[in-house]
């Protein structure tokens, strides 16, 4: 059944712009023009969202927002303020009246679909958190039709070269004709950033957000002078002791997604409370390690904690050799009991020419071996992405 949405503006011409917008995405759309009438119709219809403009002549956004949510029929109803004002002082306003999200007129309705989307499923996730039915809750991995892809790209110990995959198989998939976001979710050592030459991230900034929207994402999402768009982390120490409800990047990649496909993310070494969160959401993971015992023994045993977790099917085993001296692939393949998807040749010169010029492999030197392997690898992660 398609999800009913309340529209709520004294402008015929927005009522009608807007209800067309939704309409085209698939969904019921009422109408209001006054703020009693959306007080009544809301209390009647409950419908599953609604957009509500703040400036009207009867009573404004805001007092309407604030009947609403003291109305214990409508008060769980997702609720995004709509107005032609800019200013943070009013969008402050809309928060504290109960507000969900915030959008400024005029919109392009993909973003107008994608902040609805974007709502709706958090409001989904947060009713099912408090219910705690199994049979209600969001599954791990939602339906991704109209969105990005999410990858994951996972080291199974320090220093084995996650950001370096993560990166030259964005540039890849980018170079081939896709629209990528790569990011790293490794705050306080996040590395991505340097290696760009992009100063900072402000991937803690989102974590600290309150009041976190799919705009604030769009808005940190920065972009490599190759065209290549990233959300980073920092390097900063400090990010590195942060507290934070492990459902928070959970929504952070979740409204990344939106922006992109596939959103390609640096999630670092090992299993963690904060990673495994996002490990359970992705469609897809790169497992990266290198070709001796003690990594090969680390990753049999994560390995099986990753296929209960998101199926054997969509793990990638890369191989990534930083020296000439290392087990042959095929004992890899024996000792994991799985096949290797891709072989990363060492390439110290070609990494110290990366790292001094800012560009991955792919870009600096596309012809070279190394750089083949990994658009090899994105060749075959493509078919994945349609």
């Amino acid at each position: 059944m398609a999800k009913k949405i309340l529209v709520v503006d004294d402008a015929v011409d927005s009522l009608k712009l807007i209800g067309l917008m939704l309409k085209r995405q698939g969904y019921e759309v009422s109408v209001a023009d006054s703020g009693g009438k959306a007080l009544q119709k809301a209390d009647a219809e409950l419908p599953d969202l609604i957009i509500l403009d703040v400036m009207m002549p009867d009573m404004n956004g805001l007092d309407v927002c604030r009947r609403l949510r003291a109305n214990s029929k409508t008060e769980d109803i997702p609720i995004i303020m709509f107005t032609a004002k800019t200013l943070i002082d009013d969008k402050v306003k809309g928060f504290e009246a109960g507000a969900d999200d915030y959008l400024t007129k005029p919109t392009h309705p993909a973003e107008l679909a994608n902040r609805v989307k974007s709502v709706l499923k958090r409001k989904a996730a947060e009713r099912a958190s408090k219910t705690d039915a199994p049979e209600t809750k969001v599954p791990a991995v939602a339906d991704n039709t109209q969105r990005g892809r999410l990858i994951g790209v996972l080291g199974v110990k320090g220093g084995i070269g996650t950001t370096t995959v993560a990166t030259n198989v964005a540039a890849a998939l980018m170079q081939g004709g896709e629209n990528p976001v790569v990011s790293d979710f490794r705050l306080g050592t996040g590395s991505m950033s340097l290696m760009l030459g992009i100063e900072d991230g402000p991937m803690a900034t989102l974590i600290k957000d309150t009041a976190l929207t799919a705009e604030t994402v769009s808005d940190a999402i920065v972009e490599h002078e190759s065209g290549l768009r990233a959300l980073l982390s920092s390097a900063n120490p400090h990010d590195a002791a942060l507290e934070f409800l492990e459902d928070k990047p959970v929504l952070i990649f979740d409204n990344l997604r939106e922006f992109g496909n596939p959103t390609i993310v640096d999630l670092g070494n090992g299993i963690n409370r904060y990673n495994v969160k996002v490990i359970e959401q992705i469609d897809s993971l790169l497992y990266v390690v290198d070709a001796n015992s003690i990594s090969l023994q680390m990753a049999a045993s994560q390995l099986e904690i990753l296929d209960s977790i998101v199926g054997a099917k969509a793990i990638n085993i890369v191989v990534v050799n930083r020296s000439q001296t290392t087990l042959p692939w095929h004992e890899a393949e024996s000792r994991l009991n799985r096949e290797v998807r891709a072989i990363i040749s060492p390439a110290p010169e070609l990494a110290f020419q990366a790292i001094e010029q800012a560009k991955p492999f792919v870009l600096l030197q596309p012809t070279s071996m190394v750089a083949g392997q990994f658009i090899k690898l994105a060749d075959e992660l493509r078919g994945a992405l349609h």
